[in-house]
């Protein structure tokens, strides 16, 4: 199996007592298929997994699992703050039969590289599924480096992937050259283009719950076509909404996002609040004259 093309973590709406709307989450997967993303994951940070109950991720994944079917490859979230609840994550992705599962870094434990290996691998154990791993320092408060890859690489030919969100182009630098048969998948939307030209053949980004199109744009001119003339150009029209998502309120944008193209997404759970109505004009001007521009770049996406 391979990583490539834009894997989309999907949003989970949610009705109006708060409960996981699943019917309006089936909606979600449909858009997604219909607009030709390359994956989806359920239970990444964009689907507030952190906020939802054991049950309610193994309900989700299931049904994930039934509407998408063989359709598009599906990978299952299996972050936790214990190792043990991971592992429960990853028997649910094997007795599914998704395509994959995601391995982070348990947050606030502070573990060594080595203790992140044993961590992956007996999650692997669990699974036996292609594994696409998170690095996002910034959240757990420890990177994925080369300790921890040597280590994991020899153990098991399961790890075939990493969403790379650390934001140093050293760490980028150093897995492209080191690790040639890692595929891995930008996780720092602002960088994709340099991703990209650093061999990166996929793209994880939360903002292809509500432009997917403009993301498979970028991809196709950097990855398919190599025209990355017009991969920078399609990158600078995107800016403005990267810079805007890191103001803050990021899943209540993406969610926000996901309202304007006719979905149905609900409220979000605590502790996160909805965006101020000020707040909403700019992200939704912003999006219209970013698609004008992938538009005008593309001949119309």
């Amino acid at each position: 199996m391979n990583f490539d093309g834009i894997y989309t973590p999907a949003i989970t709406p949610l009705a109006a007592d708060g409960s996981i709307d699943k019917a309006a989450f089936a909606d979600v997967l449909e858009y997604l298929i219909d607009a030709k993303v390359h994956g989806v994951i359920v239970a990444a940070t964009t689907g507030e997994y952190y906020a939802h109950t054991a049950q309610e991720r193994y309900d989700l994944a299931k049904y994930a699992k039934e509407v998408v079917g063989s359709r598009i490859p599906l990978m299952v979230g299996t972050g936790a703050i214990r190792t043990e609840d991971s592992v429960e994550y990853a028997k649910v992705a094997k007795e599914i039969k998704a395509d994959s599962i995601l391995v982070t870094i348990p947050p606030y434990a502070l573990p060594t590289e080595q203790e992140v290996a044993a961590h992956a691998l007996t999650i692997d154990k669990a699974a036996d599924l292609p594994v696409m791993f998170y690095n996002y320092p910034a959240r757990m408060g420890v990177s994925m480096g080369k300790e921890f890859f040597d280590t994991v690489f020899a153990a098991s030919k399961n790890f075939v992937g990493l969403k790379e969100s650390s934001g140093d182009m050293n760490q980028l630098h150093m897995l492209a050259r080191n690790y040639p048969d890692l595929e891995i998948s930008c996780g720092w939307d602002d960088q994709a283009l340099e991703f990209f030209a650093w061999g990166a053949r996929s793209w994880t980004c939360a903002g292809s719950n509500f432009i997917p199109r403009e993301h498979i744009a970028l991809y196709e001119a950097c990855v398919i076509e190599k025209d990355f003339d017009k991969g920078r150009r399609i990158m600078s029209a995107m800016l403005p909404l990267m810079d805007f998502l890191e103001t803050g309120h990021f899943i209540q944008c993406i969610k926000y996002g996901c309202e304007l193209n006719g979905l149905r997404t609900g409220g979000l759970r605590a502790p996160l609040q909805e965006m101020d109505a000020e707040k909403k004009q700019a992200f939704q001007s912003i999006v219209a004259e970013l698609k004008r521009e992938v538009a005008a770049i593309t001949g119309g996406v």
